[in-house]
Formats: structure tokens, C-alpha cells, sequence
């Protein structure tokens, strides 16, 4: 009689299916950080949600459709980084009454921990506006990420200013493209208040010297409505159309490159209009830890900082 081993198997997590892309940048010669976005325990609904929108932040370096099971280890997560050359986790997980968010450089760290105090869902963001845009080719390139408030002479402060610099691609500001810079990651830190404030944001560019008219024709390329025009002029010089918000500031424009052209037909000018996208975060640095959620504690909210820092804090 044949006999069934119903001995059961600690599931291990299933490589994503990630497309062709360079572990090496070409133009800097270094290394492109990837990411994994994953959960720790259960989590309730919205904060699910939430590690799906981290997901799409961190494209197009990251693992947007990664399986996880409850009984997934972090060795399980590690094992399947290593082949794949993922240098980050963004862990989320939901201990006591609010979540928090782990970050961690692989594999022997250091970890940041997070209480995520506030947060809003991308899907939340777009409710509130009148006019939300999230277009598929937004995410082919990485963020650009700013960092405002950081300069204070703390260590943590300068821990957490390395672990999000090197979170994302470095830039050559001599070569880089901009038509590829098309999103922001903001990150400014109130000194008196101890938060973070997280914030995402899609560049847009809007010709100037135009009107809305020709502007909305220019970058729709839409078929106006004529039928109650006498001439095709009065679609041009009509008045009445705009908006005394929308004018167009000096100090809010700038020259076009030639590598952007193509975004922008109607003028050589262009006005920078930064559009949020979520998820939107208010962040607490609760804890340092010297290794992968492990090792030394180099920081804690109530306790005092440690003087030496973990090497692998340190810019390669």
C-alpha cells in the first residue's frame, strides 16, 4: 500500500517574477539598491493597503507582486534577497494600537524603526482632489528623494539620512536625464515636534506664455469644440477660460533641456507643478538597531544615543 508523507513544510517565499533590469548603473558605476515591501504578523485592511502603495513608491526596483504567507521567516525573505540583490526591507507591522514601519539594509543591517502615527491611503489622496493623475509610465524611474531638517549634529539623525539616501538610485546631475525625473520622495523632520513627515509627489510640467486653451490642446491633443465659434481665432484669444491661481510665476519656471522636448510642444518655458500621489505618513524613529531587527540598540526615543555607529550605516 502506497504511503503519503503528510509531514508539513514551512513555506518558503516564492520568487518574484522581476523583469530584466541592471544591478549597475552605467553612468555612475554604482550599485542600484532594490527593495523588498513586506508584512510581519497580520495586519488590518488599510495597513495591507499601505504596504501595496509602499510597493508602487519603490518601483520600478522592487518587488511589486512579492508572495507571503503568515508562516514566512525573515531567513525566508533574506535567502530569496541574496540571488536577487536586494539591499533594502521595508517591513510594516501592527504590534499594539498603531503600525510601524521597520527599514532595514540587507544582510546584517542596521534597522530603523518607525511609528507611522498618521497616514492616508494613495486612494485617499486621490478622493480629495479634483483632478487626480497617476499615469502607468509614472513609476518606470525611481523617485527622486529630498531631505529637509536632517542636519542637526545627532547620530541618528545623520543613521537616517544615509539608510533613505541609499535607498534609492544615486543621480549624476551632469548626465542624468530629465525626462526621467518624474516623482519626489519628501521627508522633512520637525526638531521641536520629533516627526517625520513623509510626502510623494508626481512632477509635472506646464508650458507658460500660452493660454489654458492652446496649453489643454498642446498637452491632451484633444479635438476642441468649435461649434460656437465664428473663428477659429476666438478659441485663442477668448478670455475667461483661466484662472488668476494659475498664473504663471517667475521664480515657479524653468529653461526646458533638450532631452525633455518631448513633454512639453508649446513653449521653451515651463512651469514645475509638483502633484501629491500618496501615501502620505507622519513618522516617529522609535529605534536603531545595529543589526537585521537585532544586535545592539544604537537608538531609542527615551534612551541616549550610541557614539559608534554600525559600519554598514557608512555611504559605499
Amino acid at each position: 500500500m502506497a504511503r503519503f508523507n503528510h509531514k508539513k513544510r514551512r513555506g518558503l517565499v516564492k520568487p518574484p517574477v522581476v523583469k530584466n533590469q541592471p544591478t549597475v548603473d552605467q553612468i555612475t558605476g554604482q550599485k542600484i539598491p532594490k527593495s523588498f515591501v513586506f508584512s510581519r504578523g497580520r495586519l488590518p485592511g488599510p495597513v495591507r493597503q499601505l504596504e501595496l502603495d509602499l510597493r508602487k513608491l519603490m518601483l520600478p526596483h522592487t518587488a511589486l507582486k512579492l508572495k507571503e504567507k503568515k508562516r514566512n521567516k525573515l531567513k525566508d525573505f533574506l535567502n530569496v534577497a541574496g540571488p536577487m540583490g536586494v539591499t533594502h526591507f521595508l517591513m510594516l507591522s501592527y504590534p499594539m494600537s498603531s503600525p510601524h514601519l521597520r527599514v532595514a539594509r540587507t544582510p546584517q543591517g542596521p534597522t530603523l524603526t518607525f511609528e507611522v502615527q498618521e497616514y492616508s491611503l494613495a486612494a485617499d489622496i486621490a478622493r480629495s482632489q479634483s483632478r487626480p493623475s497617476y499615469p502607468k509610465e509614472l513609476c518606470d524611474n525611481s523617485p527622486l528623494i529630498v531631505l529637509s531638517g536632517f542636519g542637526g549634529g545627532d547620530q541618528h539623525l545623520k543613521l537616517t539620512t544615509i539608510m533613505f539616501q541609499n535607498i534609492f538610485p544615486a543621480i549624476d546631475i551632469n548626465t542624468v536625464k530629465l525626462s526621467t525625473c518624474r516623482r519626489i520622495v519628501l521627508l522633512n523632520y520637525n526638531s521641536e515636534t520629533k516627526l517625520i513627515d513623509f510626502r510623494h509627489y508626481s512632477i509635472r510640467l506646464q508650458p507658460v506664455g500660452v493660454t489654458r486653451r492652446i496649453r489643454k490642446f498642446v498637452q491632451k491633443h484633444e479635438i476642441p469644440d468649435l461649434r460656437n465659434l465664428k473663428d477659429v481665432s476666438e478659441f485663442v484669444t477668448r478670455v475667461g477660460y483661466g484662472s488668476e491661481s494659475e498664473a504663471d510665476e517667475e521664480s515657479a519656471t524653468v529653461d526646458l533641456a533638450s532631452d525633455i522636448g518631448r513633454v512639453n510642444r508649446a513653449s521653451n518655458k515651463s512651469a514645475v507643478r509638483l502633484q501629491e500621489i500618496g501615501p502620505r505618513m507622519t513618522l516617529r524613529l522609535v529605534k536603531i538597531e545595529e543589526g537585521l531587527c537585532s544586535g545592539n540598540v544604537i537608538f531609542t526615543e527615551f534612551g541616549k544615543e550610541v557614539e559608534n555607529a554600525h559600519p554598514e550605516t557608512q555611504e559605499e
